[in-house]
């Protein structure tokens, strides 16, 4: 059931279910600034969405991603970003999650440096997740944030804690609980708007600031939208300008290409660029589509090193630290496997290999999913990174060319690659039916960027008919069967999900694997459904 929570006059009405900070969240101050946000800027934001097809349909057609020539003033210029605030200083570990009350201790109390709190794809958008984020965020600034388990374990922030970094959705994705002249707002306006109304001046007042990470930008004009809306809430905020400080996750194969047109419209706000590598392997093959001479082999054999996750990553690094901009390394899936010794020692050595690349390379800093894989990656960029950064590793080793950027990486596809696939896709999907977007899955933490990976191969190699290293072809026919397969096997196997989320999580992975069209992410069809199931 929902109800209305909206004033009678106003454009902008909340239609969700009750929540139980929803009081305290959306007061009519804060929907006020939220919908003198959504009225100034979704016209603009829904222009961009609709080039984003179009740069795609050409494309599709042949063209190839290449530095724009129209911008190479601005990549030639001798230029920086506006000063760093002191609690970003060091980055070197960053720990990420949802915004679950204990994910939100014991991310701030981990001894990473930064935590970023995720409203985007390590969170499900059901209304109680997006509400009850807001809520926990809003105590954890204030320190009266304190959970008790059912089982009576207590939970309290330390005095020394994590700097605050959040991320609100993409600009793709729609709040529908929330719509202005009947039409759903953007996730990225919502999550971005209520945390900043709430607490940009608390932060301040505190000696931190109101810090966020931007998701899934494509080009340059997108971080410009970006910087209005900064601008503008810095203004109506009564917030010092250029106080709000952004990372922006360089997570789209073209995004890639516009590394220093989004730093300089950003220049004001923006202290660095993340390696976003596992939506930008999602990206890579959402780019090219049906180009089977860019198909990539299974996931696990894509890696940092070679091809064009290397040149994107140590382009990234030239690129930042000559505008005085931290280059943020990529997220370690891996997690502790605490029942078998010698897998964990396997996993943690893999950790340890991708974190002395990073830190070797010239990376500020790191990603890690895990509180256990703080003390690892903490180690290895201490002995790397004396300093609070490698600012001053400019790499001018460095050459990259736009062919760099989309070489692909060569490998094999067999069918239990294919079948693994599979089953990350219906674990991880009927998690997030269940209202679960951070799913640990064969030990490794899995969220919306992995299942994306997952589902976007199943599509492209049925498309282009690539071969399994045995010769067989993948089609339509084997993807199917194999399907249908693996949700029987999670249900003989006693798998937690309940039948009714396999069933759903099968079916939106069937029609996303053999849709005639590439849907570009697996959320949008997705929401619907969580949508019904949350309305009744």
């Amino acid at each position: 059931m929902t109800q209305d929570q909206s004033a009678p006059t106003s454009r902008l009405r909340v239609v969700a279910p009750p929540a139980a900070d929803a009081a305290r969240i959306l007061t009519p101050e804060a929907l006020q600034f939220l919908e003198d946000l959504c009225i100034r800027f979704l016209p603009e934001r829904k222009r961009l969405l609709a080039a984003r097809e179009a740069r795609q349909e050409r494309i599709n057609a042949g063209e190839l991603p290449d530095f724009r020539p129209e911008t190479a003033a601005i990549r030639a210029g001798d230029w920086k970003v506006a000063p760093i605030p002191h609690d970003l200083w060091d980055r070197r570990v960053e720990i990420t999650g949802p915004v679950d009350r204990k994910m939100i201790i014991n991310a701030l109390n981990s001894g990473a440096k930064t935590f970023m709190a995720d409203f985007e794809d390590s969170n499900a958008p059901t209304w109680d997740n997006l509400i009850g984020g807001q809520a926990n965020l809003f105590d954890a600034i204030r320190r009266q944030v304190d959970f008790v388990t059912p089982e009576g374990k207590g939970y309290k922030l330390k005095d020394q804690t994590a700097t605050l970094i959040v991320r609100p959705r993409g600009w793709h994705l729609d709040e529908a609980h929330v719509t202005l002249d009947g039409e759903p707002i953007s996730g990225s306006l919502f999550d971005f708007a209520l945390f900043l109304f709430h607490n940009g001046q608390e932060l301040l007042a505190r000696g931190s600031g109101p810090y966020f990470y931007l998701p899934k930008l494509e080009n340059h004009i997108e971080a410009r939208l970006w910087n209005l809306v900064i601008d503008h809430c810095e203004t109506r905020l009564k917030l010092p300008r250029g106080s709000v400080k952004v990372t922006v996750l360089i997570e789209t194969l073209l995004g890639a290409f516009e590394m220093d047109e989004i730093l300089y419209e950003l220049r004001e706000h923006i202290v660095g660029l993340n390696c976003g590598r596992w939506d930008y392997i999602f990206s890579y093959i959402r780019t090219f589509q049906t180009d089977a001479s860019r198909v990539l082999p299974e996931r696990g054999q894509v890696t940092m090193g070679s091809g064009f996750l290397k040149a994107y990553s140590q382009l990234l690094i030239k690129t930042c630290h000559r505008r005085g901009a931290f280059a943020m390394g990529g997220m370690a899936a891996q997690i502790p496997i605490k029942n078998d010794p010698e897998a964990n020692e396997a996993a943690m050595a893999k950790v340890r290999i991708d974190k002395e690349r990073e830190a070797s390379n010239g990376h500020d800093g790191t990603w890690v999913a895990h509180p256990g894989l703080v003390p690892i990656a903490m180690e290895i960029f201490d002995k790397h990174m004396p300093e609070a950064n490698q600012l001053g590793n400019l790499r001018p080793d460095v050459e990259v060319s736009a062919e760099d950027l989309i070489r692909p990486q060569q490998g094999t596809i067999t069918e239990a690659g294919v079948r693994l696939n599979m089953n990350i896709g219906l674990e991880y999907i009927g998690a997030w039916f269940s209202g679960n977007g951070c799913v640990p899955i064969h030990n490794l933490m899995e969220d919306a960027a992995t299942a994306e990976i997952s589902r976007a191969q199943l599509w492209q190699w049925v498309r282009t008919g690539a071969r399994l290293d045995d010769g067989r072809i993948i089609d339509a026919a084997k993807v199917e069967q194999w399907l249908n397969e693996e949700v029987v096997k999670l249900k003989d196997g006693n798998h937690p999900l309940s039948a009714t989320d396999l069933d759903a999580a099968a079916a939106i992975l069937k029609q996303l694997a053999l849709a005639e069209r590439f849907e570009r992410f697996l959320t949008l069809p997705a929401y619907g459904l969580l949508l019904q199931r949350e309305r009744g």
